[in-house]
């Protein structure tokens, strides 16, 4: 074999095992988020009933993992073994679908800075829609549990907004001991506190506007999520650059070992 040949056989199982290491990260992650989000329907009874997906009113938080461990396994699987077995085929699916994926994201991006309004809007008929169900599912209750907590917010635009939920509204026929109310969630952390209480909501929307402010958040979540977009605008953009990248890196390895593979079998054609 001549020096050139053998330059160009060193390139092409660089660029295979640097695709390969790549991908091997995310199919196992893949795999753990798959397995994370099964679990945690096993957990829920929904794989032994699994008509009980329809009967959720607000947004499932599994749905993630199960969605993005997908996509990472799939991923993760085709580049793995389009890398080791030199399989074109695999390749060039793995480098379309990150290119589609990241056509989706740089979409999404644009079109989420030119219809800001209406992204503000459909945020908040999700938080809405996710308080009516907040005692349905506890992965959900959980979830509007941490961003409420994480940024010190009540609701979509206020605290009101919990009125929606049978269990926390304010009317006359409401039996429930949450009547008024807030999850604990919303309320204002004492330091001196090591034990949460949970019953710290109780009966604290029938105070007026500026006793509430003594026990809890009274800013809603959407106005909070703003403002917190924009004291961390560097590292949002940050990340996302960084993610970016990474899609083309690997988009641009698996086109590499493309065009090797192919100029190879091109060459044993006429040899």
């Amino acid at each position: 074999m001549s020096g050139k040949h053998l330059k160009g056989h060193e390139v092409s199982c660089c660029i295979k095992y640097s695709i390969f290491g790549f991908n091997i990260i995310f199919w196992l992650l893949g795999v753990a988020f798959l397995g994370i989000g099964l679990w945690a329907w096993s957990e829920k009874g929904v794989l032994s009933n699994l008509s009980s997906i329809t009967d959720l009113g607000g947004f499932d938080p599994v749905w993630l993992f199960l969605v993005v461990g997908g996509v990472m396994f799939i991923l993760g699987f085709a580049g793995c073994i389009g890398a080791l077995r030199e399989n074109t085929f695999l390749l060039k699916f793995f480098s379309v679908f990150l290119g589609i994926i990241f056509f989706l994201e740089l979409t999404a991006g644009i079109l989420a800075f030119v219809f800001k309004d209406w992204i503000k809007d459909q945020l908040n008929f999700f938080i809405n829609n996710n308080i009516r169900a907040y005692r349905d599912d506890i992965d959900l209750q959980n979830m509007i549990d941490f961003t409420q907590d994480y940024w010190e917010c009540c609701g979509a635009f206020g605290a009101d907004d919990w009125n929606l939920n049978i269990y926390f509204n304010c009317t006359e026929s409401n039996p429930s001991r949450e009547k008024c109310g807030v999850p604990f969630s919303c309320c204002t952390k004492d330091p001196a506190e090591d034990v949460i209480n949970t019953q710290c909501g109780y009966d604290v929307r029938a105070k007026d506007d500026e006793e509430q402010k003594a026990f809890i958040h009274v800013k809603g979540c959407v106005p909070q999520f703003e403002k917190w977009l924009q004291d961390n605008l560097t590292v949002v953009a940050g990340i996302f650059i960084g993610i970016a990248l990474l899609q083309i890196f690997g988009i641009c390895l698996a086109q590499n070992l493309v065009s090797d593979i192919e100029a190879v079998r091109a060459t044993c054609l006429f040899t």
